[in-house]
C-alpha cells in the first residue's frame, strides 16, 4: 500500500504541476496512475478489511473495487499500446488524430465502462467473470498485436533512415527527431505492458480456472492479488525511470518537499 499510494500520489503532482508533460501520452498515463492510486488507496485497505473479517460485504465490495481500479489499468495500457500505434503509423496526422481532449474523452469512457463493469459482481460473480475473463483475454490480445506492428514499423523505419543516410546527406533532422522521440516512447510502454503481463497473467489464469470448473485453493488465489496489486507499486517506478522529464519533476517535488521540512524544523 505505501509504496502505491506515496508513488502515483507524486506522479500525480507532478503531471498536474507541470505543463510541459501535457500531451496525450502522458494523460493516459495520468489515468493509469489514478487507477494504481484506487488500488492502493482503497481496494487493499478493503481487502484487508475482508481478510480480518470475511464478510460477503466485504467481499462483494473488494471484488468489484478491484475489478474497477484493475480492470481500469488494464484498459489504459491497451488504450496507450493503440496511441503509440498511431504516433509511429500516422506520425504526421497523429497532432491532429490525437488529441489532448480526445485523450480524456477516452479515458473517462474506459472509467465509465468499467465501473458499469464492475457492478456486475454485485448482482452475479458468474456473471462478471464469464464478462471479464474474455474481456482481459482481448486486451491481452490486441496490446500483443500492435506491439508486434509497433515493432515493425520502427524496424522499418530503421532502415530506411540508414539508407536515407547513405544516399542523401540532408535528410530532415527534425523528422528523424520526431521518429526517434516516438520510438522511445513505443518502448518505454512495451515495458510497461510486459511488467503488466506478468502482474495480471496469473489473475487472469486464476479467473479461467474458477470460470470453467473447478475451486482455487485459498493460498493460490491469496497470491494472484497479491502479484496483481504489486502492478500499482511497480508501475511509478517504470514511470520516473523511463520518462527523464516526469523524473526530473518528482525529484523537484521531493527536493521542495525535504526543503519546507528542513525550514520548520
Amino acid at each position: 500500500m505505501p509504496p502505491s499510494i506515496i508513488g502515483n500520489v507524486f506522479v500525480l503532482v507532478a503531471i498536474l504541476t507541470t505543463p510541459s508533460l501535457r500531451s496525450p501520452s502522458i494523460l493516459f498515463l495520468c489515468s493509469l496512475a489514478v487507477s494504481d492510486l484506487l488500488v492502493g488507496l482503497v481496494v487493499q485497505p478493503v481487502y484487508i478489511a475482508y481478510q480480518l473479517n470475511p464478510e460477503q460485504g466485504f467481499k462483494d465490495a473488494f471484488d468489484a473495487l478491484s475489478s474497477l481500479g484493475c480492470g481500469v489499468s488494464l484498459c489504459t495500457m491497451t488504450a496507450i499500446s493503440l496511441d503509440r500505434f498511431f504516433a509511429l503509423h500516422y506520425h504526421l496526422r497523429y497532432p491532429n488524430l490525437m488529441t489532448d481532449k480526445r485523450a480524456i474523452c477516452t479515458s473517462l469512457t474506459l472509467w465509465f465502462l468499467m465501473f458499469s463493469a464492475s457492478c456486475l459482481y454485485v448482482w452475479n460473480r458468474t456473471y462478471a467473470r464469464m464478462a471479464f475473463v474474455p474481456g482481459i483475454a482481448i486486451c491481452f490480445l490486441v496490446s500483443t498485436v500492435l506491439y508486434i506492428r509497433i515493432y515493425q514499423i520502427v524496424r522499418r523505419h530503421q532502415l530506411l533512415i540508414h539508407f536515407q543516410q547513405q544516399t542523401v546527406r540532408n535528410v530532415s533532422s527534425d523528422h528523424n527527431l520526431n521518429i526517434a522521440r516516438w520510438k522511445r516512447s513505443a518502448l518505454n510502454t512495451f515495458i510497461y505492458y510486459i511488467c503488466m503481463i506478468l502482474c495480471y497473467f496469473p489473475m487472469f489464469t486464476g479467473m479461467v480456472v474458477l470460470t470453467i470448473h473447478s475451486k482455487l485453493q485459498g493460498q493460490e488465489w491469496e497470491l494472484t492479488n497479491t502479484v496483481l496489486f504489486m502492478n500499482s507499486s511497480i508501475n511509478p517506478v517504470l514511470y520516473c525511470w523511463r520518462l527523464r522529464e516526469l523524473r526530473t519533476a518528482v525529484l523537484k517535488i521531493i527536493r521542495k518537499l525535504l526543503r519546507r521540512q528542513t525550514e520548520e524544523n
